[in-house]
C-alpha cells in the first residue's frame, strides 16, 4: 500500500520515523512518501519532498514573514497527494499545516491518521471540530488525551504508548557514569551537576537561562551546566552567562545531573523518566497581564507533561511573571539530595510512569493502521 506521512518539526521526524519502520514491518510492500527530515528518509530509504527544517515556522508572526514558503510547501503536498493517490495519509502534529491535507484528503476519500495529537486540550480546541470531521483514527502518545477526546467531545482516540517513555528506557543501560561524562566535556569529576535546559528556541532560551544560571550560582556546591540546542550558537548563550554549554547531549546531561532547571515541554517529560528531579520554569516575558490571559486561554490545570499524565503536580512549575530567581531557588532547594520534597518528587515520577504503560507506541500504532486499511480494502 501507499502512504504519504507528514512530519513538520524535528521531534516529529523522530517519532515519524519509527512508525515507519514498524508500517513497513506491517506492510513489507509499504511505499513511502514524506514530508520530514533525516530520521525518516534513513528508515523510508530517500530523501522527503520537503524538508522540515524548511517547513519549521512557528507562531503567527514568522508564518506570515514565511507565507510565501508555506504556500508553496502546501502546494508541493498537496500535488503529491493528487499524484500518489496514497492508501493512506497520516499525520504527525503540526496541526496547522497538517489540517490542511487532511481536509484535501478527506474530501478525496483518501481516509486520514493522526499519530500524535495537537495539543487542543492545551489550546485552539475549535481544532477538535476539524480532526472529528476529516481524521479517520487518532493515535495518541498521552493517556489523559483518552478521557479528554471522549468525555469534552465524544471521540474515541487510541492510546498506543508513549514513545518517550521507550526512548529513555532504550537509552538508559548505556548512560555514562557523572565521572565519565563530567570527564567526556571537560568538567569537573567530582563535582554535582545541575542541568540547565533553556529550551530548543532563541525566545525561550532569552527568557528562561538569566533566571537559571543566577539560581545556579546561589549553588557552589554544583557545576552548573546548559543543554545546548540544535541550531543555536554558542555566542547567543554566552550573551547571558559564562556557565558551559554542552551540546548533542541534552539526554545524557538530564540523566547524569542530581537536579536540573527545565522549561516545560518534552525535557520535562524525558527528566521525569530519568528521574533527575526538576523545577519547570516557563518566563516567557512574564508578565502579569500575559500570565492572567494564558490562564484564561488554557484548558487545562498544568503546562508540564509530568503533571498531566500524573493528573497531580509532581513538578513545581513556575511560569510567566511567577518565574524569578527567589522562587526558582525555592523550589529547587526542596528538591536537592537529602530533602524530603527529593523523594516525595521520585515518588510522583513512578505513578507518572504507571500512568504511561509499556505499550510500544510506534508499532502499535501501525499494527491498528494497516489492521484498519486492510478493514477498508475489503469493503
Amino acid at each position: 500500500m501507499k502512504y504519504f506521512i507528514c512530519a513538520g518539526e524535528a521531534s516529529g521526524d523522530l517519532h515519524a520515523s519509527y512508525l515507519i519502520a514498524a508500517i513497513k514491518r506491517e506492510d513489507p510492500t509499504a511505499e513511502i512518501v514524506f514530508l520530514g527530515g533525516e530520521m525518516m528518509a534513513e528508515v523510508a530509504g530517500h530523501k522527503p519532498l520537503i524538508h522540515y527544517k524548511d517547513m519549521a515556522f512557528m507562531g503567527f508572526v514568522d508564518v506570515v514573514r514565511h507565507l510565501g514558503a508555506v504556500r508553496h510547501n502546501l502546494s508541493v503536498a498537496l500535488g503529491a497527494i493528487d499524484a500518489g493517490r496514497p492508501d493512506a495519509v497520516i499525520l504527525v502534529d503540526y496541526p496547522s499545516f497538517n489540517l490542511r491535507l487532511a481536509a484535501h484528503a478527506h474530501k478525496h476519500g483518501i481516509p486520514v491518521y493522526y499519530y500524535i495529537s495537537p495539543k487542543v486540550w492545551a489550546w485552539k480546541e475549535g481544532r477538535v471540530k476539524k480532526i472529528r470531521k476529516y481524521v479517520r483514527r487518532m493515535y495518541s502518545i498521552l493517556p489523559f488525551e483518552v478521557d479528554f477526546y471522549s468525555r469534552r467531545h465524544g471521540y474515541k482516540v487510541d492510546y498506543v504508548g508513549n514513545p518517550s517513555a521507550e526512548e529513555v528506557e532504550m537509552k538508559r543501560a548505556s548512560l555514562p557514569s557523572r565521572v565519565e561524562f563530567a570527564r567526556l566535556h571537560g568538567l569537573d569529576p567530582e563535582k554535582p551537576i545541575m542541568a540547565l535546559v533553556p529550551g530548543s528556541r532563541v525566545s525561550e532560551i532569552k527568557n528562561n537561562l538569566a533566571i537559571m544560571a543566577e539560581v545556579a550560582a546561589r549553588h557552589k556546591d554544583f557545576q552548573a551546566v546548559i543543554a545546548g540546542a540544535p541550531n543555536v550558537s554558542d555566542q547567543l548563550y554566552s550573551q547571558i552567562t559564562v556557565l558551559p554549554v554542552v551540546h548533542g547531549a541534552t539526554f545524557e546531561l538530564v540523566g547524569v545531573a542530581d537536579v536540573a532547571l527545565v522549561t516545560s515541554g518534552t525535557a520535562t517529560l524525558e527528566a521525569a523518566l530519568l528521574e533527575t528531579p526538576q523545577v519547570v520554569c516557563f518566563r516567557h516575558g512574564g508578565s502579569r497581564l500575559v500570565y492572567n490571559m494564558y490562564k484564561k486561554l488554557l484548558k487545562i490545570p498544568y503546562v508540564s507533561l509530568p503533571n498531566l499524565i500524573a493528573g497531580e503536580a509532581i513538578v513545581p512549575e513556575l511560569l510567566m511573571h511567577l518565574c524569578t530567581v527567589d522562587s526558582v531557588d525555592g523550589e529547587l532547594c526542596k528538591i536537592l539530595p537529602g530533602e524530603e520534597g527529593r523523594a516525595q518528587m521520585l515518588s510522583g515520577y513512578k505513578r507518572m510512569k504507571t500512568a504511561l504503560g509499556t505499550t510500544p507506541a510506534a508499532p502499535t500504532a501501525a499494527h491498528l493502521l494497516v489492521e484498519d486499511l486492510k478493514k477498508i480494502s475489503k469493503k
